[in-house]
C-alpha cells in the first residue's frame, strides 16, 4: 500500500490513539464512552457469537428490499416525469407535498397497517428511496443529448423503444449516481426504524447495548454500521468505474 493511500488513515489513528491513552490514564468509567480497544473487543466477541451477523442478515435485508422496491418506483416515475413535461406538470404539486415527509413519520401508520417486522421496515425504506430516484432519474432524463431524441425520433421509435434504446443507456451514468445515494440512504433508514421501533437488525442491538450498559458493545455496532456503509459505497463506486470509467463518475454527479 502506498504512502499516499495511507495518508487518510493517519489522523482517525493518531485520534483513536489518543483517546485510548487518555481513556487508560484517566480510568474512564462511562455509560456512554470505552475504550478503542474494549470496543474492538466487543466487535470481535459479537462477531464471534454471530450477533452481529444475525443482526447485519436482517438489517441488509429491510434496506435492499426497500432499495429496490423504492428504486424501481423512483426510476419509473422519473423517467415518465422526464419524458412528459405535461405529467410532470400535473404532478408537481402532489409530489412536492409528499416528498418533504419524512420517512419516519409515517412509523405509526406503518405500525398499524403492517406491525413489527420486515415488511413495516421495507416500506419506510422504500419510501425513503423514492425521492433520490424520482428527481435524479427525471434530471437526467432531461439532460439527455437532444440530437438523440432527434435520432429517435428520424428512427420513428415508438415511445417505449425511445425510453429502452436512447433514453436509459444516455441517462443511466446520472441514473447510478441516484442508486449509490439512495442505497446509503436505505442503510440509514433502515438502522433509525430499528433503533425507534423495530425489534430486529442492527439498530435494536444497538438500543439492547444501551439498556444493558454496555458502551463497548453499543460502539462496536456503530463502528460495524460504519464498515458496512463505507463497504457498500466503495462496491458501488468499483462498479460504476467498471461500466462507464472514471469520467463517469466526475461527471455525472455535475
Amino acid at each position: 500500500m502506498s504512502l499516499e493511500r495511507t495518508k487518510p488513515l493517519l489522523l482517525p489513528l493518531v485520534v483513536l490513539l489518543v483517546f485510548e491513552l487518555w481513556a487508560r490514564l484517566a480510568h474512564l468509567q462511562s455509560d456512554s464512552l470505552a475504550p478503542p480497544s474494549a470496543v474492538l473487543a466487543a466487535l470481535a466477541a459479537a462477531l464471534a457469537d454471530l450477533t452481529i451477523p444475525i443482526a447485519t442478515r436482517d438489517t441488509l435485508l429491510a434496506a435492499f428490499a426497500g432499495l429496490t422496491i423504492g428504486s424501481v418506483i423512483g426510476l419509473a416515475l422519473g423517467i415518465a416525469f422526464g419524458v412528459s413535461s405535461m405529467l410532470d406538470r400535473l404532478m408537481e404539486v402532489t409530489i412536492e407535498a409528499i416528498r418533504p415527509i419524512p420517512s419516519i413519520a409515517l412509523l405509526p401508520i406503518a405500525l398499524i397497517a403492517l406491525g413489527f417486522g420486515y415488511r413495516m421496515e421495507i416500506v419506510i425504506v422504500a419510501f425513503a428511496c423514492v425521492w433520490p430516484m424520482l428527481i435524479l432519474s427525471r434530471t437526467a432524463v432531461r439532460r439527455v443529448e437532444p440530437r438523440l431524441m432527434e435520432v429517435s425520433r428520424a428512427l420513428r421509435l415508438t415511445p417505449v423503444q425511445r425510453i429502452i434504446k436512447i433514453i436509459i443507456p444516455a441517462a443511466l451514468p446520472r441514473i447510478f449516481v441516484a442508486f449509490r445515494l439512495s442505497a446509503g440512504i436505505a442503510l440509514i433508514v433502515a438502522v433509525t426504524v430499528e433503533i425507534a421501533i423495530n425489534p430486529l437488525g442492527l439498530g435494536a442491538g444497538i438500543m439492547q447495548a444501551q439498556q444493558a450498559l454496555r458502551a463497548d458493545l453499543m460502539l462496536a455496532y456503530l463502528v460495524w454500521i460504519g464498515i458496512i456503509g463505507y463497504g457498500l459505497n466503495f462496491a458501488l463506486v468499483v462498479v460504476q468505474r467498471r461500466m462507464f470509467g472514471r469520467a463517469a463518475i466526475a461527471g455525472a454527479g455535475s
